[in-house]
Order: structure tokens, then C-alpha cells, then sequence
């Protein structure tokens, strides 16, 4: 039986795209996360995408959402005067920078024309079936879903892979999610190591998270979503056990929009993936190195170093995640108007962003069941001092 096992996890692998990726393989597979960094030009994203496949990546990645179920009506009537904006409100800014179904469909025979895999984020529930629609070869559940278990236990039901990162959340929310998996009998699904901080600072990495959810998921392919500067810590990441690689990718860090400070340029990707690639190569690749080992491999950087520190405090939402969670973190609201007194059912709740926040989306369980204080408008978000515990 032990050997059984044994054979089982060196064994264990996930299906992406045209790449079978082994949790202790060589390959690493690379996504340039495109995101929004497009500008809202779709001249631009296909330019991007080229320019991905250039520089050796497997896959790009877009975000897809569909506004009004990713966000409340006061969430995207939110004004937004910032040097970032592309509008004068939220939703208006956000509207500039999303693609209509019919424009995915041109970029993915795009990017296939050209050689490279082709998916995105899926933000909601009507943007996850419109991806699996697409037939793009896996999802992506970014980390400000993670919590969102109603999409998760969707998402868990389709046929189709998913990866799913974890910036934000706690230990307690990612068993919850292999819980998800396990019931929906779902194995073709991939975690990512993530902290959400834009950029993340070194000392705030984590990297160590990464043997952690080797731990926890021993059957599954375990990766690193990165939002650092440079490209040397991700190198530690996949030295360490990460076989999925994802960093944002732009044509110009100093272009409008915040991600692309923390975005790799052309040159610097196509840098990353070569040096993955002689890495990966060497003979000493046969599992995940030590932090020593990585040490003699990349050299004794001060980054590395600080990447690679060991944190005792578990997985818990760090203190750089804040600001993001309370901008772009998923509440419980109100698909209708509710009246004092009423008992709080699971059908009545959606998870959006919401302005203000409400209670956050992981805590849906505890809600359901509770009676309302009382009287809640529809899209909304709840309160606790809203119900009676």
C-alpha cells in the first residue's frame, strides 16, 4: 500500500491545454496574466499575445466578468477619480475594460492561430459557464472567489479543470475548499500559492505557503501566482515545488492601470521562462529543493532570503492583503428585498463586491438560518448587526 502511494503522488499530475504538468516534473507551465492590462483595445490584447507566445509562455489569461453579478449597483456607481480611471464611476470604468463574449471568441482563435492556450478568470457565476461555452482548457478561480463557495460548488460540477489561488483566505477556507472538490468528486483541479498585495514585498511572499499546500493537497499540482517585482522569486517558487506559474504581463510598466507596476514587460517574461526552463533542467530537479538548495542555486539574494523566511503564523490574511480585500474581497448580499423577521434561506444570498462591505462571502453557512433585525433592500450587502445570533 505504501508503495502504492508512493507511485500515486509521483503520479499525480493536471491536463492544461496541449501540457500534461507532473506535481514533480520538469515542466513548469507558464500564464501570462493579461488581465486587464489590455487597456480596453483589443488590438492591444492580441498584441499581447503575441507577444506572450514570443517570449515561450503556455497560456494567456484574461479576467471575464459580467458587471452586474460581480458587483453591487452601489458598488459600480461608486465614483472613481483616479489617475487609473477610465470613467467616472466604478462601472463605468470597469465596462471600458471588459470584452464581450463574441470578442473572446476572437481572441481564443486567436491565440490558437498563433500557438499558445487561451483563458481567464472566471468572476461570476454567469462568467463561468460563458468560459466553459468558450471551451478555453481550464478556469481560473482567482483568490477573491476562493471564499466564494457557491461558484466553487459550481465550478466543481463542470468537466473542465480549474485553478484556484488562495491570496486573502485562511487555512480554515482552503480546507473548505478541498472539501468542495472532494464531495463534487473532482480531482482535474490545480491550488496556487498567492498573496494579494500589489506588488508584494519580498519579507511578504510567503513562499513557504507552497510546501504547506503540498501538504494539504498531496494528490494535486500545486503552483504560485506572483505579484512581486523581478523574476527571481518566482524562480525559488518553482525550485520549492510550484509547477504552475502565473505573473501579470504587460507591454509597459508605466502604462494607466494599476496592475502593471507589478506586471512583468516582454523582456523580463521572456527572461523568467528561459531561466525556468535551465533550472528545470539540471540534474539535481528531481523534487522540491530545500531553502539551502535553492540558496546554492540562485545565490544568497536578500529577496530570496526574505521570500523564503519561515512563517509560523499559518495561512491567515495578512495584513498587505487588507486594502485588496476591502476593495475587491466578495460579501453576502440580498438577491431581494427582506423583511424584519425573516429566516435567512441560502437562495436568498449572492456573493458580490459590495459598497460597503458586508459580511464576508465565507461566512454564508453561518448565515442561513438567522433571523433578520430588520428590513434589507435587494443588492445589498448584509451586516451582522443585521441578524440575530
Amino acid at each position: 500500500m505504501r508503495a502504492f502511494r508512493s507511485q500515486y503522488l509521483k503520479m499525480a499530475s493536471l491536463q492544461l491545454g496541449r501540457t500534461l504538468i507532473q506535481r514533480n516534473g520538469r515542466d513548469v507551465y507558464i500564464i501570462a496574466e493579461i488581465g486587464q492590462n489590455h487597456q480596453g483595445s483589443l488590438e492591444v490584447a492580441k498584441l499581447m499575445i503575441k507577444e506572450a507566445r514570443d517570449a515561450g509562455c503556455n497560456c494567456v489569461k484574461f479576467q471575464k466578468s459580467c458587471l452586474e453579478e460581480k458587483f453591487t449597483k452601489s458598488a459600480l456607481r461608486r465614483t472613481y477619480n483616479d489617475f487609473n480611471s477610465w470613467g467616472k464611476s466604478y462601472g463605468e470604468h470597469k465596462a471600458f475594460l471588459e470584452f464581450s463574449f463574441e470578442q473572446y471568441l476572437e481572441l481564443k482563435e486567436y491565440s490558437r492561430s498563433i500557438g499558445i492556450d487561451f483563458t481567464a478568470s472566471a468572476m461570476d457565476e454567469v462568467s463561468l459557464y460563458q468560459l466553459d461555452l468558450l471551451n478555453v482548457p481550464f478556469i481560473k478561480i482567482g483568490s477573491g472567489d476562493a471564499n466564494n463557495f457557491p461558484l466553487l460548488e459550481k465550478a466543481a460540477k463542470l468537466q473542465r479543470p480549474i485553478i484556484i489561488s488562495t491570496g486573502m483566505q485562511t487555512a480554515t477556507t482552503i480546507e473548505r475548499i478541498k472539501r468542495i472538490m472532494s464531495d463534487a468528486k473532482k480531482s482535474n483541479y490545480g491550488i496556487m500559492h498567492c498573496v494579494s498585495s500589489y506588488p508584494t514585498k519580498p519579507e511578504d511572499c510567503q513562499l513557504n505557503k507552497i510546501s504547506w499546500l503540498r501538504q494539504i493537497f498531496p494528490h494535486l499540482v500545486i503552483g504560485y501566482s506572483g505579484h512581486e517585482v523581478g523574476i527571481q522569486i518566482t524562480q525559488a517558487a518553482v525550485l520549492i515545488g510550484a509547477r504552475v506559474v502565473e505573473r501579470h504581463f504587460t507591454l509597459d510598466n508605466s502604462l494607466k492601470g494599476s496592475d502593471h507596476k507589478c506586471s512583468l514587460e516582454p523582456r523580463d517574461m521572456k527572461q523568467m521562462v528561459l531561466d525556468l526552463k535551465n533550472l528545470m533542467s539540471s540534474s539535481i530537479i528531481d523534487r522540491p529543493l530545500t531553502s539551502s538548495e535553492v540558496f546554492s542555486l540562485l545565490g544568497n539574494t536578500r529577496d530570496v532570503i526574505k521570500a523564503l523566511q519561515i512563517c509560523n503564523n499559518g495561512k491567515i490574511i495578512e495584513d498587505c492583503e487588507i486594502n485588496c480585500r476591502k476593495k475587491l474581497g466578495k460579501s453576502l448580499v440580498t438577491k431581494k428585498a427582506l423583511n424584519p423577521g425573516y429566516v435567512i434561506c441560502r437562495d436568498d444570498l449572492k456573493v458580490k463586491v459590495s459598497e460597503p462591505n458586508g459580511i464576508w462571502a465565507e461566512y454564508i453557512d453561518e448565515v442561513v438560518g438567522l433571523q433578520l433585525l430588520q428590513y434589507i433592500d435587494a443588492d445589498y450587502p448584509l451586516l451582522w448587526e443585521y441578524v440575530r445570533k
